[in-house]
């Protein structure tokens, strides 16, 4: 678990992971989501997108990742997140996500974290803010 006194503002965590069809499979079944532009490549063809692509929540989890095991870590609980998604994942991507402390209340426990994910291109696809309050052990 991390001491709280020990973050510091700019501090920095990524997580790298390259999306796979059985993400894009599982998460389906986790959420319930089989929306044919995650699933069917022939219909996804016909839209603006030209082909499947990942849950954007898929790639959002990616976040929760990195916040609840690097940054801040275990005893991190999320408050809130805003996010905006700028450009679609697809399978076979490497995406990056990067958290980075912005802001830290020492009363609270608290930091607030930018929140990114980038392909393998260096696009941001994924860009926000997430609140996050660090536990005390009783």
């Amino acid at each position: 678990m991390i001491n709280f006194e020990d973050i510091k503002i700019g501090d920095i965590a990524e997580v790298v992971h390259t999306i796979k069809d059985e993400d894009i499979q599982n998460f389906g079944k986790l959420s319930g989501d089989y929306n044919p532009l995650h699933f069917d490549e022939e219909w996804a063809k016909k839209t603006r997108f030209g082909g499947r692509i990942a849950h954007g929540l898929l790639t959002a989890s990616y976040i929760s990742n990195a916040i609840g095991m690097k940054l801040p870590g275990v005893g991190a609980i999320y408050l809130s997140q805003e996010m905006k998604f700028l450009k679609p994942a697809r399978i076979n991507d490497t995406i990056t996500t990067r958290v980075k402390v912005i802001e830290k209340d020492d009363n609270k426990r608290r930091v607030r974290l930018s929140t990114d994910c980038m392909n393998q291109y260096g696009d941001t696809i994924l860009s926000g803010t997430a609140l996050i309050q660090i536990m005390l052990l009783e």
